[in-house]
């Protein structure tokens, strides 16, 4: 079986109007992307989990998915009628059926850390048994070691992490930090996110990996200090949130931050020496890993 995929150009302002418009009529899916991008007028739209989004794109892409026997051309019309505006131009192709699952699977192999630390789908054998395999799959949380910010960490835990410490992953996501201190012999890993599903997705993965892990909301987290404390996540929240973090570190112990942009590197390390006698930074593919030990 086939299906027919419709791409048409809208303004933004009714965008989401159209995609449902077009859903309630009979759509299969519909999905709203930035019509400029992979080009010099592409527009990076963020948001924080669980904060809504208060701006679209200046045109946005409209992708709906139709079933071959429905007369898409009559549905397009209906759902721009029905959104008081002129018919939209479109383009249609026709998708072929596949395995979307396997698809999806051949997109993700493992993801080499160092020598004895690896990163492994469940569909794939270890490309090294007698390593430290973490088994993850691609979900709905960040973090399945691919990217540099969550990388760095994770090379900092194998480098640095000594047997039994305490560690705190701070904006958990998948809970790859924690799962991995533990594997790398911490005594004791807890960690932390604003996102329910993250926390979740945490829980879900430390027992896939056979480790005992705690995941909590903020309002849950208990008021610990751990020898390390880990945070990957954005500059402006690490900006905010330095004397909560470092309250969190026993005195002695180390804190490791990222998702901090090579460029503000600098900032976010002068910010910090004032509770931590901090590191040179380390830098991958334009990001930065942050540390130190706290005074």
């Amino acid at each position: 079986m086939s299906w027919l995929q419709v791409t048409l150009d809208t303004d933004s302002a009714v965008a989401e109007k159209l995609a449902d418009a077009l859903m309630d009529l009979g759509a299969l899916s519909a999905a709203i992307e930035d019509a400029a991008a992979g080009t010099d007028a592409e527009e990076p739209i963020f948001g924080e989990p669980g904060e809504p989004v208060d701006r679209m794109w200046r045109t946005s892409r409209i992708l709906a998915l139709f079933d071959p026997a429905q007369d898409v051309a009559l549905l397009i019309a209906a759902a721009a009628s029905e959104c008081g505006v002129p018919t939209p131009s479109w383009q249609m192709e026709e998708i072929a059926e596949q395995d979307w699952v396997r698809a999806t699977q051949a997109q993700f192999d493992p993801i080499r850390i160092s020598d004895r630390l690896w990163i492994t789908p469940t569909w794939h054998e270890a490309p090294n048994p007698d390593a430290i395999n973490l088994q993850l799959d691609p979900g709905l949380a960040f973090g399945t070691g691919s990217h540099p910010t969550t990388r760095l960490c994770l090379q900092w835990l194998d480098r640095e992490l000594q047997a039994g410490e305490s560690v705190l992953d701070y904006g958990c996501g998948s809970g790859i930090l924690a799962i991995a201190a533990l594997k790398l012999g911490a005594g004791r890993a807890l960690g932390v996110d604003i996102d329910p599903q993250a926390v979740q997705s945490s829980r879900d993965n430390a027992a896939q990996n056979a480790v005992q892990a705690d995941f909590y909301l903020p309002g849950e987290l208990p008021d610990v200090e751990t020898d390390v404390v880990v945070a990957n996540i954005l500059a402006n929240p690490l900006r905010m949130l330095g004397a909560l973090l470092t309250r969190h570190v026993r005195v002695g112990g180390r804190i490791v931050l990222s998702g901090i942009l090579q460029e503000q590197a600098e900032e976010i390390r002068t910010l910090y020496q004032q509770w931590f006698e901090m590191d040179a930074p380390v830098f991958d593919d334009g990001w930065t890993c942050l540390s130190g030990r706290k005074r």
